[in-house]
């Protein structure tokens, strides 16, 4: 198959282009800054917040292999701290890098896909895309948005034959946490306290998370299946039952369990 994934640079993004392509598929993959390259892979140059750079990497795959198979959508940033600290400039590029970054690259990937009849859109979305989590605030509704918007393209593609995919990962041990943008002067401690030792627990559970071939295994048998499910949880049974729980509970019920498991 004909692979294009978004944000293949490290973490979950390289994982996945080094799995499709040791499994023989023509794998794709975008970045911003240069690293070290993956035998095999084809690398667009390409900064998700650029659209004449998203439209050219999409052309130029179109040009060199005809189609696209399956689109990945993988790149993206974190922002962490309370909402009332972030400034406007910082949430509007969360919003502008994890949401309107995938809204560009199907505005590209997709005419082929429906002219086609075929295709799979997969993206990797976050458990902070079902739960707003704490001082996470402007991740989650990245995320969200993400998760929305994923949901009505699902049933608009359907008379096209293509599948629309959201993988929602846990906490995995990648450079997300040390690349994370958040706010540490004193004035952020003094209103909110608890915001230093919430922050802490959130950033030791990711590093000592799941490995991202995990979830680059998951993506492989994905692809491989006839008739892939709408929404595939990759995480800990702990952030599973916690997706459970906020089904059956009233909403200030779950929302405590949650702010005293962030230490709040």
């Amino acid at each position: 198959m004909n692979i294009l994934i978004t944000g293949i640079t490290s973490g979950i993004g390289r994982a996945m282009a080094e799995r499709l392509s040791e499994e023989g598929h023509t794998v794709y993959g975008t970045f911003r800054r240069s690293s070290e390259e993956i035998p095999g892979v084809h690398y667009l140059k390409a900064d998700v917040r650029d659209e004449e750079a998203v439209r050219e990497a999409v052309s130029a795959m179109l040009e060199r292999e005809g189609w696209i198979d399956v689109f990945i959508n993988n790149a993206g940033m974190g922002t962490g701290g309370p909402l009332q600290c972030l400034p406007t400039k910082l949430v509007s590029e969360q919003m502008d890098v994890n949401f309107m970054g995938f809204v560009r690259f199907l505005h590209y990937v997709l005419p082929s896909m429906t002219a086609r009849k075929q295709g799979r859109i997969i993206c990797i979305s976050s458990i902070g895309g079902l739960l707003g989590l704490p001082f996470q605030g402007a991740y989650s509704a990245s995320k969200f948005a993400v998760e929305g918007y994923c949901e009505s393209l699902r049933m608009e593609l359907k008379p096209f034959n293509i599948s629309v995919t959201t993988i929602n990962p846990g906490d995995f041990a990648t450079s997300f946490t040390s690349n994370r943008i958040k706010p540490a002067d004193e004035e952020v401690t003094r209103l909110y306290p608890g915001y230093t030792r919430s922050m802490d627990s959130i950033e030791h559970d990711e590093k000592s998370g799941l490995e991202p071939r995990r979830l680059a295994v998951k993506v492989s048998r994905i692809i491989r299946k006839s008739n892939p499910a709408a929404r595939y949880i990759v995480a800990t049974p702990v952030q599973k039952m916690s997706l459970v729980l906020k089904r059956v509970l009233p909403p200030k019920l779950f929302g405590r369990i949650l702010a005293s498991y962030y230490k709040l």
